[in-house]
């Protein structure tokens, strides 16, 4: 039982020990922002606007959560929209890309899954930006910390590390509860919930993707790939998937409503994309 318990530790740093240092670096550049730049730095990336959502999108299929979670951060202080928000979302790849790289045949399948993420992820961050209107009102980076300690006004550097502790605390907890799980129910227990029927594997394998930790992503691309869902599925599934993004909204952004919100609308257009693409012969 030790052994075991040590295995997960163990396999839970190591996959959480590059997102908390690209959360690091993530939060160095976001204080510098503040610090040096303040409310300037913020106008300037939302005249981008518009094109938000594509560029999120785009940069969201890179197989590292670690855009998810910086997402999350940027969104809790009003740097970008919820549209660009939802778009790295569900463009996030997490674990897809090596594993099916590790399957000589499921090249053209990288090009699709991948093809989907960015225009699904783009259009469909464009269109809630049209519909849903900005807050106006925002929390910049020193207002996202949690008690009167925080050392926000004394230099970036630590100022990031207090933030990146606070965050990597909470994420490793998570992970480790979610591995146990994992690991005293087994992906084959967990597969059985995603069957290859219509709509139900849609629904079912969107809840897995809820799971904010790369494993999901993981038994769901290996799951299609034995046979066990169909390509409708999958893709709920990995559109639902953000990896810690969803963890890292809830945990920075105080809005909890909109936070339900957000993870509602990557539900729903999961399913709903999933649902139509599972009646196109694609694979």
């Amino acid at each position: 039982m030790l052994h075991e318990l040590s295995h997960i530790v163990i396999h839970t740093l190591k996959d959480n020990v590059f997102l908390i240092l690209f959360l690091f670096l993530t939060y160095v550049v976001m204080e510098w922002l503040e610090h040096k730049a303040g409310g300037h730095a913020n106008e300037l990336i939302k005249k981008a606007g518009s094109a938000g959502p594509i560029i999120g999108a785009v940069v969201g299929i890179v197989p590292q959560c670690g855009f998810a979670a910086a997402a999350a951060n940027l969104y809790a202080g009003r740097v970008i929209s919820m549209g660009t928000l939802v778009a790295i979302f569900l463009a996030t790849s997490d674990e897809v890309l090596p594993i099916l790289l590790a399957h000589p045949g499921a090249l053209s399948l990288i090009f699709v899954i991948f093809g989907l993420k960015i225009v699904v992820g783009a259009v469909c961050g464009l269109v809630i930006d049209k519909v849903l209107p900005a807050k106006e009102d925002h929390d910049h980076i020193h207002e996202m910390c949690e008690d009167e300690h925080c050392h926000c006004e004394k230099g970036v550097i630590r100022s990031a590390l207090t933030h990146t502790l606070h965050i990597a605390v909470f994420i490793l907890l998570v992970s480790f509860v979610l591995n146990l799980v994992m690991h005293t129910v087994g992906e084959e227990a967990l597969g059985n919930l995603v069957l290859n029927r219509p709509i139900i594997g849609q629904i079912a394998a969107a809840v897995i993707g809820l799971i904010p930790n790369c494993a999901s992503s993981v038994v769901l691309t290996q799951l299609y790939l034995k046979g066990a869902m169909g390509f409708g599925a999958l893709m709920s599934g990995l559109f639902v998937n953000a990896g810690v993004g969803l963890l890292i909204l809830f945990r920075v952004n105080h809005d909890r409503r909109e936070n339900i919100r957000i993870m509602s609308l990557l539900m729903c257009i999961g399913i709903a994309t999933g649902i139509i693409i599972g009646f196109v012969p694609i694979f």
